[in-house]
């Protein structure tokens, strides 16, 4: 059996093990096996660890294990696969102008992660009317965002699902119908888009679920999560706010339904680093740096450094604070071929 053929039935045989993943000691198993095959057969990943003297042999607990700067999916083809590339997602470029590209071998394991994930957390999308307010998204053709809206949108079957560019008015008339008929409704937007929404329609939502996702994307000034959820249950009726986190260069998401307190799926841990010593993990409740470990991403990179500052909450969910300043600058300049 020649070396090309073990890999692809290594990688396929641990693909098969990432959503079945029902305890914490089947994830930390299953991400050290990960982990040793990354180590081995992703080149950049393997050339990040080279270069900061790391001996994979030598790391004995998952908070060891190195990240890789999420700032790498900017510059570099982060794949862990002989296969042909099927799809490239890209991130928004209002940052640094470069943007993230997440370069996928394997679309349906995309698929299979976020409804999976969906699933867990809300039930079948055919519960939901699904409207997808993704104006600043949707004007690019390789958000990932996009896509899982698109499938979410079409799994629910119903004729008043899809995706809203800026015709609020339209979107407030169908949702005063919807929720007229008590329809169960799920509303996945940006922020400026949303306070868009809550500023100019005159809506008290009783059936409608309001998930924000992302920033302002340049349209407005930047605020806190507490500040946008304050707008949005003021503008829109609401008690709760519902929030979705997730990134380009992760096939994983996790959902907060109040209080921006996220929880993820079994197959994805955060982990919370110094901010002063980006190789050392803290304990919950102290805010630093975010580490991923986001399984799915078995075909690129599943052990993620991103830009964001959250903490881990003693209930086992975590909060997202903030990001890095200049937060591309170590990872871009690490690793020049």
């Amino acid at each position: 059996m020649n070396h090309k053929k073990m890999s692809t039935d290594k990688r396929e045989a641990l693909k098969s093990k990432i959503f079945r993943i029902s305890s914490n000691r089947e994830f930390e198993d299953l991400a050290w096996e990960i982990f040793c095959f990354q180590s081995q057969k992703n080149r950049i990943y393997k050339h990040y660890i080279d270069l900061l003297g790391i001996n994979p042999r030598g790391i004995t607990s998952l908070e060891d294990i190195p990240c890789l700067p999420v700032s790498f999916f900017k510059t570099q083809k982060i794949v862990t696969s002989h296969d042909p590339v099927k799809m490239v997602f890209k991130s928004s470029s209002t940052d640094y102008g470069v943007p993230s590209s997440h370069y996928l071998t394997d679309i349906n394991l995309y698929k299979t992660s976020f409804l999976k994930c969906f699933n867990l957390f809300y039930g079948e999308p055919g519960d939901y009317c699904i409207i997808a307010l993704l104006p600043s998204y949707l004007e690019r053709g390789d958000s990932s965002l996009v896509y899982m809206a698109g499938k979410l949108i079409t799994d629910s079957r119903h004729p008043q699902s899809g995706f809203y560019l800026d015709d609020l008015n339209k979107l407030g008339s169908t949702l005063k119908k919807l929720e007229s008929e008590n329809q169960r409704i799920l509303l996945l937007g940006v922020s400026f888009a949303l306070i868009d929404l809550a500023e100019k329609q005159n809506l008290k939502l009783k059936n409608t679920i309001i998930m924000e996702t992302g920033g302002m994307k340049g349209r407005r000034k930047e605020i806190i999560r507490e500040e946008l959820h304050s707008i949005l249950k003021s503008g829109l009726g609401l008690e709760k706010i519902h929030s979705e986190y997730g990134m380009t260069e992760l096939l994983s998401q996790a959902y907060s339904k109040s209080e921006g307190k996220f929880s993820s799926p079994p197959w994805m841990k955060i982990m919370i680093r110094d901010l002063y010593d980006p190789f050392t993990c803290i304990e919950t409740g102290r805010s630093g740096g975010v580490n991923i470990i986001d399984l799915a991403n078995i075909d690129s990179c599943a052990f993620l450094e991103t830009a964001d500052i959250g903490k881990n909450l003693p209930c086992g969910k975590f909060e997202i604070l903030g990001r890095f300043d200049n937060s591309e600058i170590r990872g871009c300049n690490l690793l020049i071929d």
